[in-house]
């Protein structure tokens, strides 16, 4: 990691320390009862503990999101696309994206389970869900978008639409799609843990559901620093992959 990175990390950095030391002090001062708050030194102890039984868990969880994340991108490169080069599929189609984030995952995850079973399935299809129209929308916004000159220019060359939208189009639209991938991406641990939560048999979600019933809070809030972990490594995945793909778009953020 940079200095420069460190730099702009270390506002955050130290307000977790700050907010996980308060945390700390108030558990030692008032006494509380580790079912109801464990203090950050009793979670990592026992999440360290445990921490063979919460890596199953969490290997379920990544391979769910992952296979589940890889769904949703495909579908949304692939509509977004079509829409792209069709004006009638676009006027179709985004209204149905849209309504699609009307859905309440917090409903539609039950009748997933109940649909289609305790599979990978049910949970595929609620990542899809919740992963879905970010990614879209970014793709669809980010080719309209495209300097109207610069494909002008092209087609004064008797470039095809193909062409136009290869060299073009699609680089202008990247920086725009690596912002929806890394809502999207955050989108779809949550998706991931929530479905395990309603229906599983591993996963960060059921074992969270299992130690809130046996009441070690100590070992859920292990399993829900787990599950930001992977989502903040997922997270800042996206940047590593968006230096190789498309370098100019830290440019046009300003980084460059």
């Amino acid at each position: 990691m940079t200095t420069s990175a460190l730099r702009r990390l270390a506002p955050a950095l130290a307000m977790v320390a700050a907010l996980v030391a308060a945390w700390q002090i108030y558990v030692a001062v008032s006494g509380i009862r580790p079912a109801l708050l464990p203090s950050p030194l009793r979670v990592a102890q026992q999440g360290w503990s445990h921490r063979d039984e919460i890596a199953v868990h969490a290997g379920a969880t990544l391979t769910v999101t992952l296979i589940g994340f890889a769904v949703s991108l495909t579908l949304a490169w692939a509509l977004a696309i079509l829409v792209d080069f069709s004006p009638w599929l676009r006027r179709a189609f985004v209204p149905l994206f849209v309504a699609s984030q009307t859905l309440p995952i917090i409903a539609i995850a039950p009748l997933m389970i109940i649909w289609f079973g305790f599979g990978l399935l049910p949970k595929v299809l609620v990542i899809s869900l919740a992963t879905f129209f970010p990614m879209a929308i970014g793709l669809i916004e980010g080719f309209a978008a495209t300097d109207r000159e610069a494909g002008a220019l092209l087609r004064s060359m008797r470039a095809s639409r193909w062409q136009v939208f290869r060299y073009v189009r699609l680089p202008s639209a990247l920086p725009r799609f690596f912002t929806a991938l890394r809502i999207g991406i955050t989108y779809a641990v949550v998706g991931a843990v929530f479905a395990e939560y309603v229906g599983a048999s591993k996963g960060l979600g059921i074992y969270m559901s299992l130690q809130k019933n046996s009441f070690r809070t100590d070992l859920v809030l292990a399993a829900v620093l787990v599950t930001a972990a992977i989502s903040i490594a997922l997270y800042l995945l996206t940047f590593a992959v968006e230096r190789v793909v498309a370098p100019w778009s830290r440019m046009e953020r300003g980084h460059g």
